[in-house]
């Protein structure tokens, strides 16, 4: 019987996602949009995670220089509107209709990723679910260099067949998070691309607790791992719209701390990275993925040791 559903659950996949992908260009954006509102208003668990993650972080983001400002649920709306937008572009290249979406992506401080790679030790991009994270890849691998993605792998297998093919025909591959340290060392002694998302929740036995947009959050130390053991430059990009544009900001290397205590040193640089999406999120706030529950499992506030040990830096 779960063979049965797998076959159904993926021919559901792709029967719908080519309908969507078939929806007129001048229409593809209205669409998104309104798929997102739709999708904002049934689900109203999602919904309410969101409203509830904006309305705790906005004392912190209504401090920050630059913020772009905006009500708790203006942002959520926003948020599932560029999901939904999202979920048709990504559609369009699933099924071959998207090459102008990667064409038009622009990139910024692309001359960072060059002069990392000179090191000969590959490159890891640090970045977020934000934006169309996915054509961050796609297009990145399509442009430059061939990129994995580390990606938890999909129950149904025939669905996570299709998804691993459709990837790879855009110059991505994939490594799987069950043994994922092991795969990325092994593409950098081949000077490859490595894409990381740090800003999922993670068990405290998997991370550092720290200060992100102004709550304690579990974060995962994996990237601060990789920066250490295999000397890979780690470069902070992110992607984001800008009407019907879409932008990818590479930064410059990050340079690991210094510190000989290396819990110290692991909270300084997990801290570190994490304030380069913060400061994605107050420049571009309803185009990070607010409705997943990055504060589980923290405590209301900072341990008093570590929250000295913040304050010095």
């Amino acid at each position: 019987m779960k063979e049965i559903r797998w076959y159904l659950e993926t021919a559901l996949f792709l029967s719908i996602s080519w309908a969507v992908s078939r929806i007129p260009h001048r229409y593809a954006m209205g669409f998104g949009r309104g798929l997102g509102r739709f999708f904002y208003r049934i689900l109203k668990r999602r919904r309410e995670i969101a409203i509830d993650n904006i309305e705790k972080a906005l004392p912190y983001l209504e401090r920050q220089p630059g913020w772009a400002g905006g009500t708790p649920e203006e942002i959520a709306r926003e948020t599932f509107e560029n999901l939904g937008r999202s979920v048709v572009e990504n559609c369009r290249i699933y099924h071959g209709r998207g090459r102008d979406l990667i064409d038009a992506v622009q990139f910024r401080g692309i001359e960072h990723y060059h002069e990392a790679m000179k090191k000969g030790k590959g490159v890891v991009f640090i970045t977020a679910h934000s934006g169309n994270w996915e054509l961050f890849a796609l297009a990145f691998g399509t442009r430059y260099h061939e990129a994995s993605v580390v990606a938890r792998r999909q129950d149904n297998r025939h669905l996570n067949a299709v998804l691993e093919r459709i990837r790879k025909t855009y110059g991505n591959g994939i490594i799987y998070k069950e043994g994922a340290i092991r795969g990325m060392f092994s593409l950098f002694k081949k000077q490859g691309v490595v894409g990381l998302l740090i800003d999922q929740a993670v068990t405290p036995d998997e991370g550092v607790l720290i200060e992100f947009l102004g709550r304690p959050a579990w974060a995962g130390r994996i990237a601060v791992l990789i920066g250490r053991k295999a000397g890979t430059p780690m470069l902070p990009a992110f992607i984001h719209r800008e009407g019907d544009t879409h932008i990818i900001t590479i930064s410059p290397e990050y340079r690991p701390s210094e510190n000989p205590d290396p819990e110290q040193a692991a909270y300084e640089d997990v801290s570190g990275l994490h304030g380069f999406i913060a400061r994605y999120v107050v420049e571009h706030p309803s185009q990070w993925y607010w409705i997943h529950k990055k504060w589980k499992r923290a405590p209301e506030r900072m341990p008093q040791t570590q929250g000295r040990e913040a304050a010095s830096e």
